[in-house]
C-alpha cells in the first residue's frame, strides 16, 4: 500500500494518532527533506529507512516508491509540512500509481492554507488556493488576472523573500481589496493580520515588523 502522509506544518503535536501508527508500520517512509522528516520520527521514536523525494528527482525516486509497492512493501509518503500533493511533491506519484492500479490512500492532517482561510475571516463557503506564483513580476501579473474577477476567496502560498513584491502585484491587479497574511501557523509566533493590502503592506515596513518563515495570503474575491 502506499500512503501519502499529512504531517504538522509547525506544532508536532498536531500529527494525528493514524499517522504515526502508519509511520511506525510501514517499511519505507518517502520524505521531502530526509533531515527534517528524521528529526519528526526522531521525536516520536521511530526509526525507518527513508528515501528522498522531492521536486528534484520525483520522477526517478517515484518509479523507485512504486515498485517498492509492487513488490509487496508499504511506503509512507511525506513532505516537510502538511499534506504531499498540496505545493509539495506528489502529485504525480498519485498518477502513476492510480495507472499502474497500485493501492493509495492518504492519511488527512494539517495544511496551512485552510488554516489561514478559517482565521481570515473572509468568506470560506467558495475559495480558490492557487498556491505558489511565479517568481518574476510579469507573469506573477499575469498569473494574479487570471482571478481578477473571480467571486471566490482566493489563497496564495509566498515566500517571506517575496512577499512584499507580491502584495504591491496583488493591489495592482486586484485593487486594495480586503485580505489576511497568516505565518508561522501553529508555532509559537503565529500571527494573522487582517485589513486591506495596502494595510498589510504597510505593516510589513515597519521597524517592528519581521518577515519569516513561508506566508498564505488570503484575498477577498471580487
Amino acid at each position: 500500500m502506499l500512503y501519502l502522509v499529512a504531517t504538522p506544518i509547525g506544532n508536532l503535536s498536531d500529527i494525528t494518532l493514524r499517522a504515526l501508527e502508519i509511520l511506525r508500520e510501514v517499511d519505507l517512509v518517502a520524505s521531502e527533506d530526509t533531515r527534517k522528516t528524521g528529526r519528526l520520527l526522531k521525536h516520536f521514536e521511530i526509526k525507518k529507512p527513508m528515501l528522498a523525494f522531492h521536486a528534484h528527482n520525483e520522477d526517478e525516486a517515484g518509479y523507485k516508491i512504486i515498485n517498492r509497492v509492487l513488490q509487496g512493501q508499504s511506503v509512507a509518503v511525506v513532505t516537510n509540512a502538511g499534506t504531499p500533493g498540496i505545493s509539495d511533491p506528489g502529485f504525480t506519484l498519485v498518477r502513476r500509481a492510480v495507472e499502474q492500479d497500485v493501492p493509495v490512500t492518504m492519511i488527512p492532517g494539517p495544511t496551512a492554507f485552510v488554516m489561514a482561510l478559517v482565521l481570515s475571516g473572509l468568506p470560506a463557503h467558495a475559495f480558490t488556493f492557487r498556491g505558489f506564483p511565479p517568481r518574476k513580476q510579469n507573469k506573477r501579473r499575469r498569473f494574479l488576472a487570471i482571478d481578477a474577477e473571480s467571486p471566490h476567496t482566493l489563497i496564495f502560498y509566498e515566500s517571506p523573500y517575496r512577499l512584499e513584491a507580491f502584495l504591491e502585484d496583488a493591489i495592482e491587479v486586484f485593487g486594495d481589496r480586503q485580505a489576511a497574511l497568516g505565518n508561522e501557523l501553529t508555532k509559537m509566533y503565529e500571527n494573522v493580520t487582517r485589513g486591506t493590502l495596502s494595510e498589510l503592506l504597510e505593516s510589513l515596513s515597519g521597524d517592528d515588523a519581521q518577515i519569516r518563515g513561508e506566508y498564505t495570503v488570503v484575498i477577498a474575491g471580487f
